[in-house]
């Protein structure tokens, strides 16, 4: 028997328990969330120890029927996959785990998955962009799998047609107009790959994107003002907050590039930043004071010591990995909610940034210069 954090192990997971504490701390874990994390794993292990199970026995089939019990039994707390994984992932490279089973693709699942490693690795497209090509293109190929297969030999240009036009309509447009780019890009990989004998990219319908709304405005400088003003930069999430809304109001960033920013992407000495784009592009910024003094408060004072990886943006709560482009997002909803703005979206802070460069006197040149509307 051990005691860890409290928790007593005394079953399978027993010789396991100390390493899991010690990786736990690693990754940023405080002591009360490894000791609330610990005291999960013991019941785990009196569960093993009374269906006379060892770690080798943990299928994914065996840990569904656990945590349905644990449901069962009334737990509110740490019942779903997802309480697993710190202990799946640090038993995972020991290797005692089972084998797992080998992945059966069904036809449509088997072709998008090819076409994601195109996109990915020849075409150079960001996770996000890819997963949004993958998801749009995703219905038009389960019309075509039947009991024999995917049918694509016999696919003809008015079932293309036909698909757009039934698909599109109840739409927003940028909505309709991201299924008509997916579905071309998806039908050219197609032909190129031998499974279209012809190709079908013509037959793909324009979408109209007439708006009279003109363009998405900015912030004004006071409500600028208050969403800057809601991060409380006294604590480390609202330290990070700051810096983040920083970068996407002065610099036009989106929300993917804020969030794929390196701790090397930054030179401090000549005051400037790489963003990276599609196709590992990469283009330099210049950094404006205010926005390296934010960032720099930052690392000094928040980015945690745990931090996995080198983004300069990650987690507040343990595990400290980087963030995402949604969570970024998040990050300018929340402070917007706080502020009393209403829904704000990370990319509105985008257009406030070309917006103050206007009214600045820039030309409308080098303000696209700096939105660059092919960078992601």
């Amino acid at each position: 028997m051990v005691l860890v954090f409290g928790s007593h192990v005394d079953g399978p997971l027993v010789s396991y328990a100390p390493g899991l504490a010690q990786d736990l701390s690693g990754r940023g874990y405080t002591v009360s969330g490894a000791s609330q994390h610990l005291c999960f794993i013991a019941h785990l292990d009196r569960w093993m120890r009374d269906q006379r199970l060892t770690v080798a026995d943990l299928t994914d089939s065996v840990l569904d029927g656990y945590l349905a019990e644990r449901r069962g039994a009334g737990y509110v707390n740490y019942r779903s996959r997802r309480a697993l994984r710190p202990l799946l992932a640090y038993l995972g490279p020991l290797g005692v785990l089972p084998p797992a089973p080998p992945v059966v693709l069904d036809p449509v699942a088997a072709v998008l998955e090819r076409y994601r490693r195109f996109l990915l690795l020849e075409r150079g497209l960001t996770a996000p962009t890819e997963r949004g090509y993958v998801d749009a293109v995703r219905p038009f190929l389960a019309e075509r799998a039947g009991p024999a297969g995917l049918d694509l030999a016999g696919l003809t240009a008015a079932e293309v047609t036909g698909f757009v036009v039934a698909a599109c309509p109840r739409r927003a447009v940028g909505s309709a107009k991201m299924i008509v780019t997916a579905l071309r890009s998806l039908l050219g990989w197609l032909h190129l790959d031998g499974q279209l004998p012809v190709s079908l990219v013509d037959a793909v319908p324009s979408v109209a994107g007439w708006r009279l709304t003109g363009l998405p405005r900015g912030l004004e400088p006071e409500q600028l003002r208050r969403l800057l003003a809601s991060c409380d930069r006294r604590r480390v999430r609202g330290r990070r907050d700051y810096a983040i809304m920083l970068m996407l109001s002065r610099l036009g960033l989106r929300a993917g590039e804020v969030a794929g920013l390196g701790l090397d992407d930054i030179d401090w000495r000549d005051g400037e930043i790489i963003v990276r784009g599609k196709g590992n592009r990469a283009e330099g910024l210049p950094l404006p004071v205010d926005v390296g003094a934010a960032v720099a408060g930052y690392l000094r004072r928040g980015r945690p010591t745990t931090a996995q990886g080198r983004s300069v943006f990650v987690r507040v709560k343990a595990p400290h990995r980087e963030l995402t482009s949604a969570a970024v997002s998040s990050v300018v909803s929340d402070s917007a909610q706080r502020a009393g703005l209403g829904p704000i979206r990370a990319h509105r802070l985008r257009h406030t940034a070309a917006t103050v460069m206007l009214r600045a006197g820039s030309p409308l040149a080098e303000v696209g210069q700096v939105l660059d509307t092919d960078r992601c």
